[in-house]
């Protein structure tokens, strides 16, 4: 089937004529490939195995225009971007930068939030393996934006690529870091950055301020009375439940493996629209309220108008769950991750410094962005994986998403 006449495209389209009007246009993610549990596969077909992923379905597509003082601007969202140098700077330092910044005569430069900043990653991107010398395809379009992996003559990984925002972590995470929501754009992830010392080697991040469309990543949900809500600043309608607290959610604790939560999801008839599907990374992401957590609000990363099931977390804390995208997170062993964002606390297994027994610490926080594998059993990865530990579900939660228009 040819890739830019399928149905869902018809939606899209007309999401696109209105997307000029939309305050928070959620660019798609550039991810065209589809995959099983492991392997790129042909394009499947509705009622077939792993129908309804990311690389099924387009969005407005990532448009830019570099103008010859090196700013960029996006034509879909009405940001401008300028790179801060090609060094990295520590976090006070690029705050501090923004408010000096006269890039193209313009005083009002700023560090970007979590969302403006994530407005920009591409799924077209691919996970390098952390102890390798050589990098993938970065997950950000290097033809407009300056990018480095991390080189080991600075003591880095090649995966230290992360850039800085201004949205701080609500909650405290590894005993007790004050954090910065980052993005790595080497590796695919936001997660939570200490923005103040930490022992000898104080952390750096690269740096893009941003100015322009100063409403871009704020939600304007609006209830339907149906069991949905309606965002009108992205024009994206959501299931105001998710998979378990859902009346027609698929089983009683609604966690799913990916295959599952896209089957389900394609499935879902509700609310008179039948053409519900799983949310791609940046949508997904868009919902996320990080004005919110488990240890300030007692609540999920997600306005109160929605309804998020409560789970018990694998310290037996009250939590929320992790929730599933149609958007694989394409690494050195195929397609065998899917993304998901956290709307509880990101948990990982870090070794204590002085006895370095494993503990099970929040290590970046409600609102990060990490993959999980798409099949097999959470036991296997009893320890955690990653650098930091990350906790591995794979049963995971699903919140269906639908274009308004």
């Amino acid at each position: 089937m040819n890739h830019d006449l399928r149905i869902p495209l018809v939606l899209c389209l007309v999401a696109l004529a209105a997307g000029a009007q939309l305050p928070y246009v959620v660019v798609d993610t550039g991810q065209a490939l589809c995959y099983d549990n492991a392997r790129r596969i042909a394009e499947p077909l509705p009622g077939q195995p792993f129908f309804g992923q990311d690389g099924q379905y387009r969005g407005p597509q990532p448009s830019y225009r570099a103008g010859a003082d090196g700013i960029v601007a996006d034509l879909n969202t009405g940001l401008q971007w300028v790179s801060a140098g090609k060094g990295k700077l520590r976090w006070e330092d690029a705050v501090k930068g923004a408010a000096a910044c006269r890039a193209g005569g313009h005083g009002d430069w700023r560090l970007p939030s979590i969302k403006e900043l994530y407005s920009l990653i591409l799924f077209s991107g691919t996970d390098p393996d952390p102890r390798s010398a050589t990098g993938g395809t970065p997950f950000i379009d290097t033809r407009f934006f300056p990018f480095l992996y991390g080189r080991a003559e600075d003591g880095d990984r090649i995966i230290d690529s992360q850039f800085a925002t201004a949205t701080l972590c609500r909650d405290p995470l590894m005993n007790g870091m004050k954090a910065m929501f980052g993005v790595n754009f080497a590796d695919g992830r936001i997660k939570g950055y200490p923005v103040e010392a930490r022992g000898p080697r104080v952390k750096t991040y690269y740096v893009f301020y941003v100015r322009g469309n100063p409403a871009y990543g704020r939600n304007e949900f609006v209830d339907n009375g149906d069991g949905t809500v309606t965002d009108r600043a992205t024009g994206l309608m959501w299931l105001k439940g998710d998979s378990g607290t859902h009346r027609a959610g698929p089983r009683k604790d609604g966690a799913l493996d990916w295959e599952q939560a896209l089957a389900w999801a394609e499935g879902l008839d509700y609310a008179g629209h039948a053409d519900w599907r799983l949310p791609n990374a940046k949508e997904l992401q868009s919902i996320v309220d990080y004005a919110r957590s488990p240890g300030t609000t007692r609540t999920a990363a997600i306005d109160p108008v929605f309804l998020c099931s409560e789970i018990r977390n694998e310290g037996g804390q009250p939590d929320w769950p992790y929730y599933w995208t149609g958007t694989t997170h394409a690494g050195p062993r195929g397609g065998t991750a899917a993304v998901y964002l956290s709307f509880g606390r990101a948990l990982g297994y870090m070794p204590d410094r002085r006895t370095g027994d494993k503990q099970l610490l929040d290590v970046h926080g409600a609102g990060a962005q990490r993959s999980d594998p798409k099949t097999g059993d959470p036991a296997d990865y009893a320890g955690g994986r990653g650098p930091q530990g990350d906790v591995v579900r794979i049963l995971n939660h699903v919140r269906c998403v639908r274009s308004a228009k």
